[in-house]
């Protein structure tokens, strides 16, 4: 390893080593790995950038104000739908498909709206 300011940590590289069985998809894993730790660290440094230099706020495609950061961060790093999101867009899927009637989409579409949004 060298000392390039992003370098993963030897403890990093040895989890990821023994994370895989040592077949033939090792390289594969570990660079793999080895990218996605580099990319956030980059993003980490860019995040970091922005607020020590306060570049302030931006507005959102929705309409709201979120510092640039926070924005860069969430839009580099999208969190996937929840289970709840999930369902709601296949049932709105199955509904313009007719598929289901409208007494069946409105009951399932009460029940999801019903549980938490974890």
């Amino acid at each position: 390893m060298t000392d390039h300011p992003i370098t993963p940590p030897p403890e990093l590289v040895e989890q990821w080593i023994n994370e895989v069985d040592q077949g033939n998809i090792f390289g594969e894993h570990l660079a793999s790995r080895a990218a996605q730790w580099g990319a956030d660290q980059e993003l980490k440094a860019c995040c970091d950038h922005l607020r020590d230099h306060q570049w302030g706020f931006v507005q959102r495609p929705d309409g709201a104000k979120i510092h640039r950061a926070v924005y860069l961060q969430q839009s580099r790093r999208p969190k996937p739908p929840s289970l709840k999101e999930q369902a709601f867009s296949d049932l709105a899927d199955a509904y313009n498909a007719d598929k289901i009637d409208d007494t069946t989409y409105e009951n399932i579409r009460r029940a999801l709206e019903a549980l938490p949004d974890d």
